[in-house]
């Protein structure tokens, strides 16, 4: 067994938004890592079913439960971690890669009506669920919480505002957490990847003529290449490994080299 599998041996991981992209992706790596008590978190039973036996199909060995909730509904953010924790018996590890579906617009073409239920709809699951698993992760005194935004939250790009708002929102929320629960052993960092192929967001992006041509000229900056679900499933497992045991309260963009923010 290598070390990174070590570490990860006796780990209770859970990902929000673990049935499909980087979720996926993530939940794939954790267990060729060694993890074997896993639980994904996600809206569709039939999505979560297909989810965990392509997961086991890369450890059949491996405990890997799927638990139904809506994370943006505090009740059902609740339930979802105490299944979890009566699944694994311990929450060692969050990882939340939710997404809305949301097309790039410009501000004056999105009705005002709309606006809150962006920012609710990308910020709110992941705010409710770092909520959740706290009690747990104090009471045992550890915990490693990797929030996934976006480099929206730091690069104006038009077409943006409302998604830039709440990527703003998971990198400050999760900032300010990482001050707050660093006195109980817990670590909260955030991935702000920017496009990343073989992702619905992705083909909602290229769909429309005004983001692509935004995005188009984007892609021509990251010069090591466009992120996968993989390069962000990799940065995970660092993060929430022991070899970053004194890494909390960072923001690390993932993003081929778009920017440098």
């Amino acid at each position: 067994m290598s070390s990174m599998q070590s570490e990860f041996a006796h780990q209770g991981v859970v990902i929000a938004g673990g049935t499909s992209g980087v979720g996926l992706a993530t939940a794939i790596e954790f267990v060729r890592a060694g993890c074997t008590e896993l639980v994904l978190i996600g809206r569709n039973e039939e999505r979560g079913k297909q989810a965990v036996e392509t997961v086991l199909e890369n450890a059949p060995r491996a405990h890997v439960e799927f638990v139904s909730a809506d994370l943006n509904v505090p009740e059902s953010a609740l339930e979802a971690a105490a299944a979890a924790h009566r699944i694994l018996g311990s929450l060692d590890v969050l990882v939340c890669s939710t997404v809305a579906p949301y097309q790039p617009t410009l501000l004056h073409d999105i009705d005002i009506e709309q606006l809150r239920d962006i920012l609710t709809a990308q910020a709110l699951g992941p705010l409710l669920m770092n909520r959740a698993v706290l009690p747990y992760m104090r009471s045992q005194g550890s915990g490693a919480i990797v929030n996934i935004a976006s480099d929206a939250a730091k690069v104006p790009t038009p077409g943006e505002t409302g998604i830039g708002a709440a990527m703003a929102a998971i990198v400050t929320f999760s900032q300010t957490l990482a001050v707050e629960a660093k006195r109980d052993g817990i670590r909260v960092n955030v991935l702000t990847p920017s496009l990343i192929v073989d992702t619905a967001s992705y083909d909602r992006a290229m769909s429309q003529e005004f983001s692509k041509k935004i995005f188009d000229k984007i892609t021509r900056q990251a010069a090591l290449g466009l992120t996968e679900p993989s390069d962000l499933a990799h940065a995970v497992l660092f993060l929430t490994s022991p070899r970053a045991r004194r890494v909390t309260g960072q923001v690390l963009s993932v993003n081929g080299g778009i920017s440098v923010a």
